[in-house]
C-alpha cells in the first residue's frame, strides 16, 4: 500500500487505512496456524525523524487482523516475547469461556517472558471486536499491544468495500520515543494518560492524511477505539454516516444526532458511508472532543462516479443470538463510582480499612472506588462485588459521582443499555462497553449465563489500575 508524507490512501478489498493491518490472518487458515507474539520492535509512527520503539504483536502495530466466521472453533497460540513483563490476551467483546478471557490472577496466571499459552474457544457472535493484554494494560496497550478481530456475518451486507480505522494515540518526546511515565497517579486521578500523537492503524494522522474514496461508492467503515484513555467524538463533515452496529452488535440503522460518533476506549461503531461528494472534493474528519482536531481528510478521487444515487441495498445486520434480559424478573443492583480529582471527597476501603482520598492516592497509588472499595489489579481474585446465579437476570444501575466520563466494560457478556438518566435510548442497543457521563446514572441489563469470575472495569486503563475495577461472579 502506497504511503508518503501526504499519506494518500488506497483501499484494499478487506482493509483500508493509513497502513494495511497486515499480515491478515484469514478465517480460512487452519486454526493451528494462528500465532501471536508480543514483542518489542521499532515502527515508523511519525513521518520524519527516527522510528519509535513500540510493543506489538507479530512485528506490527496494530497487530494482525484476525478474521473468523461465526461458529468457528479457533486456537491461537500466544508467545510472550517481552523482556521484563508477563502478559495475557483478552478478546474484547467476545463471549468466551472464563478460562480463555485473559485476565491475570483471575482467569489465568500471566504468561511469563519466553512462555506460551494457547487460547481456544468457539466464536459465538459476528461483529467488530479486538484483542489486547490485561497485564499492566495501562502500559502494554499504550505501547501498542492491540489488534482488530472481525467475525463475518453469514450474509454480509452489500457494500463496495470495507475499511477498518483502528484509532489510538502515543505519547512521544522530541526524539520520537515514547515517554515512560506510565501509571502516574496524576493520570489515574484525571483523564488518564493521553498521547500527543493520534494514530490511525498505527501511523500518526493529521489534516494532511487523506483517505481516498470514489464518488458514489458505499463503504462499510469499522471504527475501533484502541487508545488506553482517549475518548473521541468523531464527525465526518459533508456526509451522513449510518450506524449499523455498536460494539459488534446490530442496531436499527440510523444517523446519530449532529453526526457525532462517540467512541470511548474499547468501544466500536460500524458505519455505512455513502460517498456522494463530487470527484476532487475533500471533507474533514474531526474529533469534537478535542477542539475539533482534524484527524484526516476524506479525499474524493478524480474518477467518474461509480453511481449517481446511493446504493439501494439494505444495510440492516442480522442479530446475534443473545439472551434477552427480562426486567420484570431481574434482580436490581447498584454500583457507585467515587473518587478522582474532580469527584466528591471519598473515603474508600483498601484491604478492608477506611482510607481518605489523599492517602488513597499518595500511599496506595489508587484514585477511585467502586461501591466504596479500591483494589489493585493483583487483588481481584475471589472478591467479587456482585455474585449472581447462572441464568439470573440482572438490572445494574451505575451511579457516577465523579467528574469524569467512564467507558465501563463487562467481560464475557453483552448487556442492554436500559436507560441513561432514566431515559431509554431511542434505538435499543447491545453493548459490552458504555460511556457513563460525569454525575450520570446509566442502567444496564443482562442475563448472567456465562459462568465464571468476570472483570467489570473502566476502559480508561489508568482508571482501572487506579481502583475502578472489580469482578462479577456468575454461578
Amino acid at each position: 500500500m502506497h504511503f508518503s508524507r501526504r499519506k494518500f490512501l488506497k483501499a484494499g478489498a478487506a482493509v483500508a487505512g493509513i497502513h494495511a493491518v497486515s499480515p491478515v490472518v484469514s478465517w480460512a487458515n487452519s486454526p493451528d496456524s494462528l500465532k501471536l507474539k508480543a514483542e518489542v520492535f521499532k515502527q515508523r509512527i511519525l513521518a520524519s525523524g527516527p522510528e519509535t520503539e513500540v510493543w506489538g504483536f507479530n512485528g506490527s502495530v496494530p497487530g494482525p487482523l484476525l478474521r473468523f466466521r461465526r461458529g468457528e472453533r479457533v486456537r491461537i497460540g500466544v508467545t510472550n516475547g517481552l523482556h521484563e513483563q508477563g502478559t495475557t490476551v483478552h478478546w474484547h467483546g467476545l463471549r468466551v469461556p472464563n478460562a480463555m478471557d485473559g485476565v491475570p490472577h483471575v482467569t489465568q496466571p500471566p504468561i511469563a517472558p519466553g512462555a506460551r499459552f494457547t487460547y481456544e474457544y468457539t466464536v459465538q457472535d459476528s461483529g467488530t471486536f479486538w484483542y489486547h493484554p490485561h497485564q499492566h494494560s495501562f502500559e502494554q496497550v499504550a505501547r501498542g499491544l492491540y489488534g482488530p478481530l472481525i467475525v463475518e456475518e453469514e450474509r454480509p451486507i452489500e457494500v463496495d468495500r470495507e475499511a477498518i480505522w483502528g484509532l489510538s494515540d502515543f505519547k512521544v518526546g522530541s526524539d520520537n520515543q515514547q515517554d515512560n511515565d506510565f501509571g502516574h497517579v496524576r493520570d489515574m486521578a484525571n483523564m488518564g494518560r493521553l498521547g500527543n500523537v493520534i494514530a490511525l492503524n498505527g501511523i500518526a494522522t493529521d489534516a494532511d492524511t487523506a483517505f481516498s474514496v470514489r464518488s458514489g461508492e458505499r463503504i462499510r467503515l469499522r471504527l475501533l477505539n484502541m487508545a488506553s484513555a482517549r475518548i473521541m467524538r468523531l464527525r465526518i463533515h459533508g456526509h451522513r454516516p449510518v450506524v449499523i452496529a455498536y460494539d459488534g452488535q446490530a442496531v436499527e440503522p440510523h444517523e446519530e444526532p449532529g453526526g457525532e460518533l462517540a467512541l470511548g476506549p474499547g468501544m466500536r461503531i460500524d458505519l455505512v458511508l455513502d460517498c456522494m461528494g463530487k470527484p476532487g472534493q475533500r471533507f474533514a474528519v474531526v474529533d469534537l472532543a478535542h477542539k475539533n482536531r482534524q484527524l484526516l481528510t476524506l479525499a474524493y478521487s478524480d474518477e467518474s462516479p461509480l453511481r449517481q444515487k446511493p446504493l439501494g441495498a439494505p444495510v440492516s445486520l442480522p442479530s446475534n443470538n443473545l439472551p434477552e434480559p427480562d426486567l420484570g424478573r431481574a434482580g436490581r443492583h447498584q454500583i457507585l463510582f467515587q473518587g478522582g480529582m474532580s469527584g466528591r471527597p471519598v473515603i474508600g476501603l483498601v484491604d478492608g480499612k477506611p482510607v481518605k482520598i489523599q492517602e488513597l492516592m499518595e500511599k496506595h497509588g489508587l484514585a477511585w472506588t467502586m461501591n466504596f472499595t479500591a483494589r489493585h489489579e493483583s487483588a481481584l481474585t475471589h472478591v467479587p462485588f456482585l455474585r449472581l446465579a447462572q441464568g439470573e437476570h440482572c438490572l445494574l444501575s451505575m451511579i457516577n459521582e465523579t467528574g469524569f466520563e467512564h467507558p465501563m466494560h463487562f467481560h464475557g457478556h453483552m448487556f442492554r443499555v436500559v436507560a441513561i438518566e432514566g431515559i431509554a435510548p431511542k434505538y435499543p442497543q447491545w453493548r459490552d462497553t458504555v460511556l457513563v457521563g460525569p454525575r450520570e446514572t446509566v442502567d444496564i441489563a443482562f442475563v448472567a449465563d456465562n459462568p465464571g469470575e468476570w472483570m467489570f472495569h473502566c476502559h480508561i486503563l489508568e482508571h482501572a489500575a487506579g481502583g475502578m475495577m472489580g469482578t462479577i461472579r456468575v454461578g
